[in-house]
């Protein structure tokens, strides 16, 4: 039993009993149920456990077998670009379903012919219904990677100061019902960055938030280079054209590009900012994981700096990134949809050790899975499957291993990369009751089973953001 033995022996608010409860602590702890007082885990254990927090105003589901596991973090989600496009994505999963071809192309080169979104009344439209679509997939948190000036006349208006002037808003009124981490940013979006204009933003970012354990501005988003198949990424090797692809940050020529992508990255590192560095290319992904190092060593302090997508990583950089704690955050079904583009300008042997999964999680490095929605689907249960696929299938007897690394990867991953791991992300005592219901358990199935789970509850500080009809038990 797993219990806070600081607090009084008071009814719990919520119970759930009868069922599997995964903390996906670093002991493994399981039960069979869960207490829940005042937004805070007070107890794992054995249902006759339970038995005692169980008061007149306790609301007690039985779980019947279902299974309770901590909250999903999606790491990387434009949920106000999502919630704008929903059913639609860029990729056309949705489109597809009803048997439209899927998008061909650059999958961030989807500007539409207007905004999506303009007013405030709009924005707060679109965060509204993303959160709703979160809550309905058991996001309990999620990362609005890449919000701020930079995007102020962006062709979408889903990532300008606006839209965060409005999630401020809305976490005033206490409307959000996922708690958000937003990276700024301050240069366009999939496009270049300055230097000087980087450093001045930066410096004027207010980071203060009423309460930043709902809504916290936790560092800055750059993007340091596209992407392999328009021959954007940065690499060693070169495309058909002769080319090897370069930085997007400005500059007179290659090395002074670089020299001021280093720059920023100490710069955002001196003022206590986490950089998300959208990097691709295995030379951008180096010389990122070099410029932390410097960083780190001027200022030796752990901010969780990581990359975003990381395609083309190489083992030696890997190991880099192990030793300096940063993680990398993918999208396996980017992978999946993307490598035959890969295989077309690099070749097949390098698409195939592109985002190498498994060795990020041998080489120590934090892993996050995420969904880079609207480009995907928001839906953790196919980013898991995607990921297993991608990954090839488990050794034998280490099914439940690859199983508990993709749960973690949606969840323990991401509560270290919001530097939150102390508080969220298992169901631990004390910490907060973010956490969802699951119609089986998922260590009994294969990741391929689980786009077919369903997500019964959702909770979120204790509270009941959704429900299943169907589940309506206790």
């Amino acid at each position: 039993m797993r219990t806070d033995r600081d607090v009084s022996d008071a009814p719990a608010d919520l119970v759930f009993r009868g069922g599997t409860v995964l903390t996906l602590d670093a002991a493994g702890t399981r039960g069979t149920a869960v207490a829940v007082r005042h937004g805070r885990i007070v107890l794992v254990g054995g249902d006759d456990e339970v038995l005692a927090l169980i008061g007149r105003r306790t609301r007690v589901v039985e779980l019947e077998g279902r299974a309770v596991i901590p909250g999903i973090n999606d790491s990387h989600l434009h949920a106000t670009w999502l919630g704008a496009m929903w059913p639609n994505t860029v990729f056309g999963a949705a489109d597809a379903q009803a048997g439209a071809p899927a998008f061909e192309g650059d999958p961030h080169d989807a500007a539409p012919a207007a905004p999506l979104v303009g007013s405030a009344a709009e924005i707060r439209a679109a965060i509204l219904r993303a959160g709703e679509l979160a809550a309905s997939l058991g996001i309990t948190s999620y990362t609005e990677p890449g919000l701020g000036p930079g995007e102020d006349a962006g062709a979408t208006g889903c990532f300008s100061q606006a839209v965060l002037d409005e999630y401020i808003v809305l976490e005033a009124e206490r409307a959000l019902t996922a708690r958000v981490n937003v990276l700024m940013l301050f240069g366009v979006l999939d496009g270049p960055s300055e230097l000087h204009s980087f450093s001045s933003r930066l410096r004027a970012t207010v980071r203060e938030t009423e309460r930043p354990a709902w809504l916290r501005i936790a560092g800055v988003k750059i993007f340091a280079d596209g992407i392999p198949p328009m021959l954007q990424a940065w690499t060693r090797r070169s495309y058909p054209d002769g080319s090897s692809g370069g930085l997007l940050v400005t500059g007179l020529d290659a090395a002074e590009r670089e020299a001021n992508l280093r720059q920023m990255i100490r710069t955002a590192h001196r003022a206590g900012f986490q950089v998300g560095v959208h990097a691709t290319g295995d030379r951008t992904i180096e010389v990122t994981a070099d410029a932390v190092a410097e960083a780190m060593a001027e200022e030796p302090t752990e901010l969780r700096h990581y990359v975003i997508h990381g395609d083309l990583v190489t083992g030696e950089t890997l190991a880099v990134m192990a030793r300096l704690g940063m993680g990398l955050n993918v999208q396996a079904g980017i992978a999946v949809q993307t490598s035959a583009w890969v295989a077309g300008v690099l070749g097949e042997e390098v698409a195939a050790a592109a985002w190498p999964l498994a060795d990020t999680l041998a080489a120590g490095v934090s892993l996050s899975l995420s969904s880079d929605a609207p480009i995907l689907s928001p839906d953790w249960r196919e980013g898991a499957a995607a990921a297993d696929a991608w990954m090839g299938p488990a050794a034998p007897g280490a099914e439940e291993e690859r199983m508990l690394a993709l749960l973690h990867a949606y969840t323990v991953a991401p509560a270290r990369q919001d530097g939150a791991d102390a508080w969220k992300g298992t169901l631990e005592p004390k910490k907060v009751a973010d956490l969802i219901v699951l119609s089986a358990d998922p260590l009994t199935l294969t990741p391929a089973d689980l786009p077919g789970v369903s997500i019964d509850m959702t909770v979120v500080d204790g509270d009941v953001v959704f429900e299943r009809a169907v589940a309506l038990i206790g």
